[in-house]
C-alpha cells in the first residue's frame, strides 16, 4: 500500500524536523568510520552480531545505528540485521584517495561542540571555537598534536577530491614553477607536477605541517621537482614561482587578512609575466539554490573566522590586492578554479 502524499503544511514541519535531526546523521557517520566499518564490509556483507565482536560494541546499538545510515542511503540491510557496503560506503574506506578524513573530521565531536555555540558568534561576531577551545584554532592544531593530525589528514582527503576534478577542468601545462601556499602535506601540488613532468613546485606552509610533508612527497615520485619551504603567509610567501596555487585557504579568512595574503603574493610577482594567483574554493550560487559552499561558510563563520565567496566578491577582493579576475572554471567537485593575474 503506497504511503499518501503528506499535506503542505506536514511537509513543511517535516522539513523542521529534517533540519533539527541532522546531527544524528552526522553522529551516526562518525562511528561508523571510527568503527571502521566500511573496511570490515568490503569484502562482503556480514551480520551486526559478527560486526559487534569484531568492534567491541553493543549488538543492539550498533544495528540501530546501522539502521538509521542506511535509511539515509549509506550501508544497505541486505538481510534482517546484516549489512553491506553499498557505493557510498565503500567510498568512505581508509584509503588515499576517499573522502573518508574529510568526512570523519567534519563529523568529530569537536564540531558538535562548536556549532552548538552559534550564538555566541551571532552576538559577538567572534569564531565560537574561541570560546569552546579558548584559543584561535590554527593555535589548537599547532598545540594538539592528535587533533592537527585529523585536520591534516581531512585536508589531504579533500584535496584527493577536488585535484582530479580540477586538472580534468582546468590546464596548468603553461607553469614553470608553481608554489602552493599553505600546502598542507602536498596533495595538491604534487598530483599536478605527476601530470606536467616539466613543472617544478615549491610546498609552503607553517613549519610543523612541512615537517608531516615528506612521506607524500616521496610516494609521489617528484622529490626531484619539489621542494619545501616554511613560515607565515601573512608575513612573506617564497619568491620564484610564476604561479601560486591555494586550496581552500583564502577561505579561512577575513577580508582583510585575505587581503595581506594576496598582496605578499602580488609582490613577489612583480616582473613575472603573465604572474597569477590561483584558488580552489567554492563559489556561493544566488538566491536560494541548495549549495555546498553555503554550508562551508557556516565551518567558516564558526571555526577560522573566514567566509565563502560569490563571483562578485572574489573579483572586488581581488581588485583590492591588484589582481584581475579573469576566469572561473567549475569542476565536477564542490570546487571551482579561480585565476587571477597580477596588473
Amino acid at each position: 500500500m503506497s504511503t499518501p502524499p503528506l499535506p503542505p503544511e506536514a511537509a513543511a514541519a517535516q522539513l523542521g524536523f529534517q533540519i533539527a535531526w541532522g546531527y544524528v546523521g552526522s553522529s551516526a557517520l562518525h562511528a561508523a568510520l571510527e568503527l571502521g566499518l566500511p573496511d570490515r564490509l568490503a569484502a562482503g556483507p556480514k551480520p551486526v552480531a559478527e560486526l559487534a565482536r569484531e568492534t567491541g560494541t553493543n549488538e543492539d546499538a550498533l544495528y540501530r545505528v546501522l539502521r538509521v545510515l542506511a535509511s539515509f542511503g549509506m550501508f544497505e540491510e541486505q538481510a534482517p540485521r546484516t549489512f553491506a557496503a553499498n557505493l557510498p560506503a565503500q567510498l568512505l574506506r581508509a584509503q588515499p584517495g576517499t573522502p573518508r578524513d574529510i568526512l570523519y573530521f567534519l563529523t568529530e565531536p569537536h564540531h558538535f561542540r562548536i556549532h552548538a555555540e552559534l550564538l555566541h558568534t551571532l552576538r559577538t561576531g567572534q569564531p565560537a571555537v574561541e570560546k569552546v577551545m579558548g584559543k584561535p584554532v590554527f593555535e589548537v592544531f599547532a598545540t594538539d598534536p592528535a587533533f592537527g593530525k585529523v585536520f591534516n589528514d581531512a585536508m589531504t582527503s579533500m584535496s584527493a577530491v577536488a585535484i582530479p576534478a580540477a586538472l580534468e577542468a582546468f590546464d596548468f601545462g603553461d607553469i614553470r614553477v608553481l608554489v602552493d601556499v599553505a600546502g598542507g602535506h602536498g596533495r595538491v601540488l604534487t598530483s599536478i607536477l605527476q601530470r606536467y613532468p616539466a613543472m617544478r613546485g615549491v610546498l609552503f606552509d607553517m613549519e610543523h605541517v612541512i615537517a608531516g610533508a615528506g612521506p607524500l612527497i616521496g610516494a609521489s615520485g617528484v622529490a626531484d621537482r619539489c621542494t619545501t619551504a616554511s613560515g607565515d603567509f601573512f608575513t612573506a610567501v617564497p619568491a620564484g614561482g610564476d604561479a601560486y596555487i591555494m586550496k581552500h585557504i583564502i577561505h579561512d579568512w577575513d577580508d582583510d587578512r585575505s587581503l595581506t595574503i594576496l598582496r605578499n603574493i602580488h609582490r613577489v610577482l612583480a616582473g613575472v609575466s603573465n604572474g597569477r594567483v590561483i584558488l580552489l574554493e567554492s563559489v556561493v550560487q544566488p538566491g536560494n539554490v541548495p549549495d555546498f559552499g553555503k554550508l562551508i561558510d557556516m565551518e567558516m563563520l564558526l571555526i577560522p573566522g573566514g567566509r565563502e565567496r560569490t563571483a562578485d566578491e572574489f573579483r572586488a577582493l581581488f581588485a583590492r590586492a591588484g589582481f584581475d579576475l579573469t576566469r572561473i572554471v567549475p569542476t565536477a567537485s564542490p570546487l571551482s578554479v579561480i585565476e587571477a593575474v597580477a596588473r
